[in-house]
């Protein structure tokens, strides 16, 4: 490259990167401290916030000054305890994204294929696009639930990975885990997100010692209220472990995250019982969905309900709720046009939500 008299970053960013459309489903909510004055049900945060004794712990932690275990021995032996998997099949990052970030790193060459089961979390694709990969979308049905027949159709000589939310995120869809078991048995990589499983009940763990090619991802931001921290894990293979443990950030998960990760597991049973209340709350907002005919909710096994906008346009419906302070997704993107994701919040928020949607509909 020759240069100018006239820098431009233009000019040295990768052409595919300056082009790509950046991660579109959350939007900032405004400083913290004004968060009291909101609903806010946008973001699929758990309302009933951290276990008592992480907040107890993390106060009284003074070891500020120093490094966190880069090896992770103490976090990936508490997570060996929860998931009943051998810890050396656990690797831990500063949320699932990260490893998310770390897996495709290792795997993609520029043009390898990615098969993305759309419509899905969008990170998928920008991760994919921003580690050289090609996306290959094979949408799902009308209902959400991934075309098996399809993906296979889709595999080539140069697909390297099959990504697949479980629950799906925005679409809260548990793929059954069959149809996990024909993808397995293609004989590629296969990347299970199961951020939300707690809510669902329904994991593909166990399949990670019956197959090489099955990689399982799980966070603590969900059911354990600790998004603020960001820590995610992922069960893989021993050797896919000490492949991903070399190229991790060396320092990835902070010390006081792994103070939170013990102290919410030594609290499991609180903190299941607030994922119980939200999975009851869940069901009963659904059913107040359904009363509305201008949206079309759709089963959830998530902490969040997804509705397609019958009436009206998606993104006004979310502006007259943000007037009245309560904060919702929404879509309008291929195969998601004219949607909205609603996270489940307290009793007392889906009494506001629901008042709220009832005057925004009688004046439509």
């Amino acid at each position: 490259m020759t240069y100018g008299d006239s820098f431009k970053w233009n000019d040295f960013v990768r052409s595919d990167l300056s082009r790509l459309k950046g991660f579109g489903a959350s939007k900032s909510s405004g400083p913290l401290k004004d968060l009291k004055a909101i609903v806010k049900l946008d973001t699929n945060e758990n309302p009933y916030g951290c276990s008592p004794r992480v907040r107890q712990a993390l106060a009284e932690f003074s070891y500020l000054n120093l490094y966190p275990d880069p090896e992770q021995v103490e976090l990936r032996k508490l997570l060996e305890v929860y998931t009943g998997i051998d810890s050396d099949h656990i690797v831990a990052t500063a949320g699932g994204e990260q490893l998310i970030e770390l897996i495709l790193l290792l795997l993609l060459e520029r043009g390898d294929r990615v098969i993305n089961c759309v419509p899905t979390f969008d990170a998928f694709r920008l991760k994919s696009t921003m580690y050289g990969g090609t996306v290959v979308n094979v949408p799902r049905d009308a209902n959400f639930a991934v075309n098996v027949k399809a993906v296979k159709a889709a595999i080539d000589d140069r697909t390297k990975i099959i990504l697949l939310a479980t629950p799906n995120n925005p679409t809260g869809t548990v793929t059954p885990r069959e149809d996990i078991v024909e993808l397995l048995d293609t004989g590629g990589p296969v990347l299970i997100d199961e951020a939300y499983c707690e809510f669902s009940g329904e994991t593909a763990v166990s399949l990670v010692n019956q197959y090489e090619n099955a990689m399982v991802l799980r966070t603590l931001s969900k059911w354990a209220a600790l998004a603020g921290l960001r820590v995610g894990y992922g069960i893989f293979s021993p050797e896919l472990a000490s492949y991903l443990l070399k190229i991790k950030p060396i320092y990835g998960v902070g010390a006081l995250t792994t103070i939170a990760v013990r102290e919410s597991l030594a609290d499991i049973n609180y903190l299941m019982d607030n994922v119980k209340a939200i999975i009851a709350e869940r069901e009963r907002l659904f059913h107040e969905l359904r009363k509305f005919k201008f949206l079309k909710p759709f089963p959830s096994q998530a902490n969040f309900i997804f509705c397609h906008v019958l009436k009206g346009e998606a993104a006004e419906l979310c502006q007259a709720l943000r007037s009245k302070g309560i904060l919702i997704g929404s879509f309008n993107i291929p195969l998601l046009e004219n949607s909205i994701r609603i996270t489940v919040g307290k009793p007392e928020h889906t009494d506001v939500l629901v008042k709220a949607l009832r005057e925004i509909g009688s004046h439509l």
